[in-house]
């Protein structure tokens, strides 16, 4: 997997923390730098560690499905990416009390439910040649300042600024899976 594609995967897999995040700002009374940073690097760790764990399951399982390993990361990378694009067209919740900040657990819980594809990018990543640590240090990294940033703008932009990126972060898995697929099968060099 070359550069551009890691880079289009971590803005990918960012995408709905970021659209989570927006919600999460605008959920609150008055967000604070400082509560945005703490949700970006609760996100970013979790959104980091999740494809370490895919990418060691899938590595697992490669030996008995290395024949159709490529049909695999399409299929998994094409289903997260449609689920997203789901996501993204759903109402968001409405709540009529704001707090002033989220706990930790519910930051956690978020970034974990967010996380999720991840890990399934992980156990499709096993099968194919990438440096998974750096590719999850990236898509960490990405997750982290998208969040940030998601999240002091909430206030601002409101939920659906959120869900449209959730639905191009859909399609850019769905392009990835895409672009996997045709490189094994050799329509692509």
């Amino acid at each position: 997997m070359n550069i551009a594609s890691t880079l289009l995967l971590a803005l990918a897999m960012s995408t709905d923390a970021f659209a989570a995040a927006v919600g999460k700002g605008a959920a609150l009374h008055r967000p604070r730098l400082r509560e945005a940073l703490k949700t970006g690097v609760i996100f970013g760790v979790i959104e980091a560690i999740t494809p370490l764990v895919g990418w060691g399951l899938g590595r697992a399982a490669a030996p008995y499905v290395m024949s159709w390993d490529h049909w695999l990361a399409f299929g998994l990378l094409t289903i997260l990416g449609l689920r997203m694009i789901r996501s993204g067209f759903t109402a968001p919740e409405v709540t009529e009390e704001k707090p002033d900040s989220h706990s930790f657990w519910v930051l956690a819980l978020t970034g974990l439910a967010t996380s999720i594809d991840a890990m399934a990018v992980g156990a499709g990543l096993a099968f194919i040649d990438v440096d998974i640590v750096s590719t999850a240090a990236t898509i960490g990294f990405a997750t982290m300042i998208m969040v940030t940033i998601g999240f002091m703008v909430g206030k601002m932009l409101g939920v659906m600024v959120g869900r449209r990126a959730e639905i191009g972060g859909g399609l850019i898995l769905i392009g990835i899976g895409s672009v996997i697929l045709a490189e094994h099968l050799g329509y692509m060099s």
